[in-house]
């Protein structure tokens, strides 16, 4: 009768199976997005030395993780894959930074979008978080709608039917205590509904004024339009629309905007698409 164990000659019929699974190899290149199967972090390679992984989430944070074939997931056909990693010959150049100050995550493929949205007031508001979110919402999988005013956002929120998959965020103009903002957002009370805002009258204020040349934003009297009182004001002509794509064009990164734009965006962002586990 054969013996257990690995002493067993010449083969032991009976001794547990050590076979490894074969996982999808992939080459740790710039801009690679895994995540860690055992934490439910997500994020881009920034240091792999076997079986040391750092891995920096959207946050910039950095997580340090033991790695093992298997243990990290990556986006394979729209899918995550478990996979094993290996170093290529040659080392990828350091990643690049988008504009919103994220790890840029190269040619990763746009996610398919979710359910979840992004709403914002009026076409300035959405050129403006394009040109410096864009690139982050793309990786998300988060589409921006513009509302083209927020006066009846109580009865839109309804119609779109919040839901645990299907989560809303709301950036208002303006939205400080007192304002018609602040009483447009109190008359939605929805655990999918998430609404921030900025205190500037007008998405153009958020641009620091240094950007755009000018020591500080005009104060317009009341009752004048407010895009028309500044546009006087700075002695600019044209449209309003024209005016609003010099403003944009010298918006390269978050540094070029005001810090309660940033905080406002990035809280709704991670409301509508929360880190997978």
């Amino acid at each position: 009768m054969p013996h257990d164990g690995m002493l067993s000659e010449p083969l032991d019929l009976n001794a547990p199976s050590k076979a490894k699974r074969d996982y999808p190899v992939i080459p740790v290149r710039s801009g690679l997005v895994l995540e860690d199967r055992a934490s439910g972090v997500v994020g881009v390679v920034m240091q792999f030395n076997d079986p040391r992984l750092v891995l920096r989430d959207r946050h910039g944070r950095d997580h340090s993780i033991r790695y093992e074939p298997g243990s990290v997931r990556a986006d394979i056909d729209g899918k995550g894959v478990p996979c094993k990693l290996v170093i290529p010959r040659q080392e990828a150049a350091e990643p690049a930074m988008t504009a919103s100050g994220s790890i840029s995550m190269g040619n990763v493929p746009a996610r398919m979008a979710r359910a979840s949205r992004l709403w914002v007031e009026g076409i300035h508001d959405a050129a403006l978080i394009e040109r410096v979110w864009g690139d982050d919402l793309r990786v998300e999988g988060v589409v921006v709608e513009q509302l083209d005013g927020a006066d009846d956002l109580a009865d839109r929120v309804r119609g779109f039917r919040p839901g645990p998959d299907r989560r809303l965020g709301v950036l208002l103009d303006h939205l400080v205590e007192g304002s018609k903002e602040s009483h447009i957002a109190a008359e939605v009370n929805d655990l999918n509904v998430k609404i921030c805002g900025h205190p500037f009258i007008d998405i153009w204020q958020a641009v620091k004024p240094a950007t755009v040349g000018i020591e500080r934003w005009p104060d317009v009297p009341h009752g004048r339009p407010w895009k028309e009182g500044v546009m006087e004001a700075l002695g600019a002509s044209g449209s309003t629309g024209e005016f609003w794509q010099q403003i944009l064009a010298k918006v390269t990164s978050w540094a070029d905007l005001e810090v309660p734009l940033l905080g406002a965006v990035e809280e709704l962002i991670d409301f509508v698409a929360p880190p997978e586990h």
